[in-house]
Parts: C-alpha cells; sequence; structure tokens
C-alpha cells in the first residue's frame, strides 16, 4: 500500500514541496526538448531524448530535427527511415510518431487499452466486427505484411476473410491496433501520401497481462518526464491520450524514480530527480516551429508554451496546429514559405526587433532546408491564414 500523503493525487506531502514558477516550467520543458539551444546529436539519439517526432506531416519530422540539432542535413533522417533506426507509426494520442525502434514496443504495450478501445470499438463493431475477430485476424494480417503492402492490398487481404462488405472497417482498426509501421515510400520526406506498410520487427504486444502494459506505462511516464516535464497528472494522460488513472497507478508505482513540485497556482507536478530544470531568465532564441511540434501538444495545459489567448488560432477547429513563431519560449505568431521565397512571418502581438532579428536568421536557414526538399512546404494548409486576425506580417528574406 502506497502512504496517503504520496499518493499522486495528494497535494500536500509532510515536507515542503520545491516550488516553480510558469516561467521555470517553461524552460524546464524548452531545455529538454533540445529548443533552448541546438544540440550536437544524432538523429537517433535526439528522438531518444525527446521521446517521438510528432509525424503526421511528414515534413514535421524533419523540421522537428533542424530546430533541435546543429548541423542538421536531412539526409540523415531519410537513412534512419530507410534503415528502420526509427520507425513510423501510430501511437502517442492515436496520431502518426516517429520513435527509435528500441522504444516502438514499449509505447505500444503502454498504449494498449487506448489502442484496444479506440480502434477495436464502436466503429469496429459497428462493421459487424468484436475484439475475437481482431485476435484471429492479427497473426495472418501480420505473416501477409512480412513484406511492404499498400491500403488496397491488406483491404483486399481482409476483404478475403471478412467479406468486401466489412473490409473497410476491418482495416480502419487493424492498422493502428495490429504492430504495423510504415514503410517509406520516397518523395522530400521519406513519405508521400499513399502509405506502405509492413509488420514491426517486435510483433505484437508483450503480454497480454495488465502488468505488461502497467510496466511499459511507468516505463513510458519516466521518458516522458524526462524529455517534457516537469508534468501533472494530467499532462501525461494527454501525452499518450491514457486514462489519469492509470496514471495515477503508475506514479505510485515508481516511488522515489520520480519526485513532487509544488507548481503554479498550487498544481502538483511530477519529474525525474535530478533532471535540469534551467533558471527563469535562460535566453530561448527565436524558433519557426514545425506543425504539430510535439512541445505544443505534449501537455493537457498547453499554456506551458501557448498563450491561452492564441490557442484558437493556432489549433484550428478541426486539429490541424499551424507552423509557429517561438518568440522568448511562448508562441507569437505563425509563419509559411512566401511566394517568390522567404518566409512569411504573422507576430500576434508586437515584437522587439531583436526578435525580429533572430527569426529572420532562423528563416535563412530553414529557406535554404527547403529549397532542396519543398520550397512550398505546407501550402495545402494556406486557406487558415484568410481566417486569421491581422498581425504583424513580415517576410524573412532568403
Amino acid at each position: 500500500m502506497v502512504p496517503r500523503s504520496w499518493r499522486p493525487g495528494n497535494h500536500r506531502r509532510h515536507n515542503p514541496l520545491v516550488k516553480i514558477t510558469a516561467r521555470e516550467l517553461n524552460r524546464a520543458t524548452l531545455g529538454r526538448q533540445l529548443l533552448l539551444q541546438r544540440e550536437p546529436l544524432t538523429v537517433a539519439d535526439a528522438v531518444r531524448r525527446i521521446v517521438a517526432l510528432q509525424a503526421q506531416q511528414s515534413a514535421s519530422a524533419y523540421l522537428a530535427l533542424w530546430n533541435r540539432l546543429t548541423g542538421f542535413d536531412p539526409a540523415y533522417l531519410d537513412t534512419a527511415f530507410a534503415d528502420g533506426t526509427l520507425v513510423k507509426a501510430t501511437l502517442l494520442r492515436i496520431t502518426l510518431h516517429a520513435v527509435h525502434r528500441d522504444d516502438h514496443r514499449m509505447v505500444r504495450d503502454a498504449m494498449r487499452p487506448t489502442l484496444y478501445a479506440s480502434r477495436l470499438g464502436a466503429r469496429f463493431a459497428a462493421a459487424g466486427l468484436t475484439p475475437a475477430d481482431a485476435a484471429r485476424l492479427e497473426p495472418g494480417l501480420l505473416e501477409f505484411a512480412g513484406q511492404p503492402r499498400s491500403n488496397t492490398e491488406m483491404k483486399s487481404w481482409l476483404g478475403e476473410r471478412v467479406g468486401v462488405e466489412r473490409q473497410e472497417g476491418a482495416w480502419w482498426g487493424l492498422r493502428a491496433y495490429a504492430p504495423l509501421v510504415h514503410v517509406p515510400t520516397g518523395g522530400p520526406w521519406s513519405f508521400g501520401t499513399s502509405p506502405s506498410y509492413v509488420a514491426a520487427p517486435e510483433g505484437g504486444f508483450s503480454s497480454e497481462s495488465e502488468r505488461g502494459t502497467e510496466q511499459a506505462l511507468g516505463e513510458l511516464i519516466l521518458r516522458y518526464l524526462k524529455a517534457f516535464g516537469p508534468a501533472t497528472v494530467a499532462d501525461a494522460a494527454q501525452f499518450a491520450l491514457v486514462r489519469r488513472a492509470r496514471v495515477r497507478t503508475a506514479l505510485a508505482a515508481l516511488g522515489d524514480a520520480v519526485e513532487r513540485l509544488d507548481g503554479p497556482d498550487a498544481t502538483v507536478l511530477f519529474d525525474v530527480p535530478g533532471a535540469p530544470r534551467p533558471p527563469a531568465d535562460t535566453p530561448a532564441p527565436p524558433r519557426l516551429m514545425a506543425m504539430w511540434d510535439s512541445v505544443l501538444l505534449a501537455h493537457a495545459d498547453r499554456g506551458r508554451v501557448v498563450p491561452p489567448d492564441y490557442r484558437r488560432l493556432v489549433t484550428r477547429v478541426n486539429g490541424d496546429v499551424l507552423p509557429t513563431l517561438l518568440v522568448d519560449g511562448q508562441v507569437a505568431g505563425v509563419w509559411r514559405p512566401a511566394e517568390g521565397g522567404g518566409i512569411e512571418a504573422t507576430a500576434f502581438h508586437d515584437l522587439p526587433p531583436e526578435a525580429w532579428d533572430g527569426l529572420a536568421e532562423e528563416a535563412r536557414s530553414l529557406t535554404a532546408l527547403l529549397a532542396d526538399r519543398d520550397p512550398r512546404v505546407y501550402s495545402r494548409y494556406a486557406h487558415w491564414w484568410a481566417k486569421l486576425p491581422a498581425g504583424q506580417v513580415r517576410v524573412l528574406p532568403a
């Protein structure tokens, strides 16, 4: 039994908690996410450090690492995807992420209840299928996916076993629940718009038992705190899209591997003992963040990085998260490639000259990276700009 005063749900211990301010919280997360300064890490080491790359839009994984690494060459990420060092799959928050191959199974095991409920639930049942059908179909599907298979091939395989009228529903559930990873298909960012799948090398879930999934969740929470912490129970639950009750249980089981902090507005935060927490006055250089960058999405309280007044501006009604300007550690506007070259930056409030100078330097580097890949990156999302309020707009030249 965990002593009541130590349980994650309680707001006070017998000993006073270390206090941390909102600005210190911001700097801690930015530092752990390699956003206070670029680091000379390999692609593989960087992804393990920050846990995962949001890869719903293929370019975003590349831009995320460009923002974090010194001397980043996109060819390094091409190679990591091609040789399987990094794998792309439906994982955290049931969206596409790229993770190190050594972490893929741990993340999937931790998320097993979420994937089960989401993918084998009502929509799966509406196709006349049950979780027992998924268990029956999965081994053969994985054997069939021993070599790359397209959406059409996977649906056809399922149609032969469940009927054409049910193949769409079967594939909708199994393509995220079964351990499948995306195969690089070429193009400027390794993955095109028509995905191809192959069975993950480690196979299915490591255990059907609660113990297996809960141990994996504990490991994932520790990795999350090291990469995004300090964080609340709600933050950790949001990061992976798991139930808060599971997070509380996992934190209690971790014991002295985590410590509690007194956060802003008396919130209880958890962290890894000894994890870096830079001073509040640590400089945070300007950055041009990728769409759906994980630092914008990894907390229930997004005010850590996104000012509340700007949340609806950068996160649109359908879930699109626009490419943002990060100034002094906070979202200050959005960006997109400009017609004729350079980067068009729209600030939601007046920025000081030194911020514009820093953004211009970033724009020159980003424009050079895009020139050999996709100068009009994210152009399909340009319609959102007509719905933004008037702001301070500048074209930052290449």
